[in-house]
């Protein structure tokens, strides 16, 4: 990779600087692309912008940029965050507090105005290879805000799928935002509700399904697959509870989506494990309700005091062979199980041998 260092005026920046939202970001007098396909969504907060506009009034320099040089044109490889708070704040956006007072751009005075304009800004033009890009891209620190690994692969299968998959997915009220915010862990821009969706429908075989997927012309399929699991999950379990959010729903839709079942008696089963002491996992009764494994459900298990209490209190003897074992050849087990509403409680263990144990549990 080829890469050259360069100054850049901040009026030279802003020069015809336009945010088109989901068209794209440009500056530089309409030569450069701020937000290309591998960027994120802008995503510094109040506290972050202003840091940078303090930074260019005071003269404190900021870290270097990086923008990738096609002929004529450029795109920003490193920096968007801080090119975006620059040229947002001198087009009005938003202010900036100075000496107490709320300051727009065009508040400043004409010294002030000139000193953020001709701040310059240290860029290195780079040319070379997609390859090659990307690799740089992957390794440098833009701002001490890590990329994710789905800002990544919006990278490397760029091209019309993902932009419209973004419109869908990746924006701060996206219809998939509006739609399944309640269900979905993440930030919908840093790319979670898109990551999630793909996993969901690919079960978990991103990559391929994005390589699959970049040269088709939408992501509607996407969107109307995302639809269908979030309704299948409103219909299936009326009643929201704040567990549900971040469960694995395309996986449940994928393996139970197809079931006749009684919704009503499905809720109550809820109710009745949601109140249950004994249930520690309560995001596991959403696949239990379907699955009677109780594996998904973590259920309280005997603390080692209490087994130990036990252990002494029957002088090491199994209660099933009648045989004395030394305490680590033992297990504590439930008399009466869970599913016949026995309690984790010291009235309801038995400390049986390992090989008792087995057996028991093979029955």
């Amino acid at each position: 990779m080829k890469i050259e260092q360069h100054t850049i005026q901040v009026k030279d920046l802003v020069k015809d600087y336009i945010d088109n939202q989901d068209e794209g970001v440009v500056g530089y007098g309409g030569k450069l692309d701020i937000r290309p396909a591998f960027q994120r969504e802008f995503v510094y907060n109040e506290k972050q912008r202003k840091a940078v506009i303090d930074s260019v009034l005071k003269g404190f320099p900021l870290n270097v940029m990086y923008w990738v040089k096609h002929s004529d044109r450029f795109e920003v490889l490193d920096g968007q965050q801080r090119t975006i708070s620059i040229c947002s704040y001198v087009t009005g956006d938003f202010s900036f507090v100075i000496d107490g007072n709320d300051m727009y751009f065009h508040n400043l005075s004409k010294d002030k105005q000139e000193k953020i304009l001709n701040y310059e800004l240290t860029v290195y033009f780079c040319e070379g290879t997609d390859d090659e890009t990307m690799d740089w891209f992957r390794i440098v620190n833009i701002a001490g805000v890590v990329l994710v690994e789905q800002e990544l692969r919006n990278a490397i299968y760029k091209g019309p799928w993902v932009e419209s998959a973004k419109r869908y997915f990746s924006k701060r009220n996206s219809p998939a935002y509006r739609v399944g915010r309640k269900y979905l862990s993440g930030k919908a821009n840093r790319q979670a509700f898109l990551e999630t969706a793909i996993k969901w429908k690919s079960k978990d075989k991103i990559k391929h399904f994005l390589a699959e997927h970049q040269h088709k012309p939408n992501a509607d399929d996407l969107w109307e697959y995302f639809n269908t699991v979030i309704d299948w999950v409103k219909e299936t379990f009326p009643r929201y509870h704040s567990v549900m959010k971040g469960i694995n729903w395309g996986r449940l839709h994928s393996l139970y989506g197809e079931e006749q079942v009684d919704v009503d008696d499905i809720q109550r089963e809820v109710d009745r494990l949601r109140k249950d002491e004994e249930v520690l996992n309560k995001k596991g009764i959403y696949e239990y309700v379907f699955s009677g494994n109780e594996q998904h459900l973590n259920l309280r298990a005997f603390t080692v005091e209490m087994k130990e209490d036990k252990y002494h209190e029957n002088d090491g003897i199994c209660p099933s062979c009648g045989k004395k074992f030394e305490f680590k050849e033992m297990e504590g087990d439930h008399i009466d199980p869970w599913s016949e509403n026995g309690k984790t409680e010291i009235d309801n263990l038995q400390m049986l041998c390992k090989p008792c144990n087995r057996r028991k549990g093979a029955k």
